[in-house]
């Protein structure tokens, strides 16, 4: 007999809803991060031509992306031409993949001393800054206002692959990275090779303008909320900050990275 509620369903026109008959839908074969592919067009193409990174895992490309491959890098072998359905099938929900998608490994970073050899113009080191995004756009503004490398905490740091990747546009193919397991040990390196360090504080009285004059600069970002962390704070020569004249001082760390970073480059010319 049927209840109530189901007659009551009836006649305001409710109906079962029904599977649809047919062939299953596909599942995907990732993790729901992605973090073993890249995908879009720069991310992917960047990192093809980045002599640091070991030879790829596969390759997923639509036909007129994989014919396009083929002709930017002859050497290429096991093209996958597929359709865009397999494509995303191996990548997170609603991944823009434009047709490609790359399985390979990571660059390997450098070392403290190395990214810090013959000081001279700007290195960015993040403290403890794990959101993909966030960290894929500072890739992405270092690059294009020429800074030296960007320098990641060993344990809490987001992978550079995946989400991160396609924030970066390829940029973590174009600049060095290098990552350090205790930043304030890192700091006392870098500080010893002949930078000098800056870290960004909103509290702090001076601003970025005053405290850079155009020796070589290690500007230290600190996560959103949280900012710099106490002993990082310790080991900067100066605290800055960016006036905001506007009155709203919440800046994305991105965005703050990004004023920073062309703030330094005008300050070199």
């Amino acid at each position: 007999m049927s209840s109530s509620h189901e007659r009551n369903d009836r006649k305001k026109g409710f109906r079962p809803r029904l599977e649809k008959a047919g062939k299953p839908r596909p599942q995907r074969v990732s993790g729901p991060d992605g973090k073993d592919w890249l995908w879009g067009v720069h991310p992917v193409e960047a990192a093809l031509g980045n002599p640091a990174r070991p030879a790829p895992k596969r390759i997923l490309a639509a036909p007129d992306r994989a014919a396009t491959l083929s002709r930017r890098f002859p050497q290429l072998r096991g093209i996958e031409s597929v359709d865009a359905h397999e494509i995303a099938r191996h990548l997170p929900q609603g991944a823009s993949h434009q047709g490609l998608a790359l399985r390979i490994d990571p660059p390997e970073p450098l070392s403290v001393d190395e990214i810090g050899a013959d000081a001279g113009g700007v290195l960015l080191m993040l403290d403890q800054v794990t959101d993909p995004q966030n960290v894929g756009a500072i890739f992405r503004s270092a690059a294009a206002f020429g800074a030296r490398g960007v320098i990641l905490q060993d344990r809490h740091a987001p992978a550079l692959s995946g989400a991160l990747a396609k924030a970066s546009a390829g940029a973590i193919d174009k600049i060095p990275h290098a990552s350090a397991v205790n930043l304030s040990r890192a700091l006392e390196t870098l500080s010893e090779l002949g930078w000098k360090i800056v870290g960004m504080d909103g509290a702090s009285d001076v601003a970025l303008a005053d405290a850079l004059d155009g020796s070589p600069t290690v500007i230290v970002m600190g996560s959103e909320g949280e900012g710099l962390r106490r002993l990082v704070a310790e080991h900067c020569d100066v605290l800055a900050k960016i006036p905001m004249p506007g009155g709203f001082e919440s800046l994305n760390v991105s965005n703050a990275a990004a004023i920073a970073l062309y703030e330094a480059s005008r300050i070199r010319a």
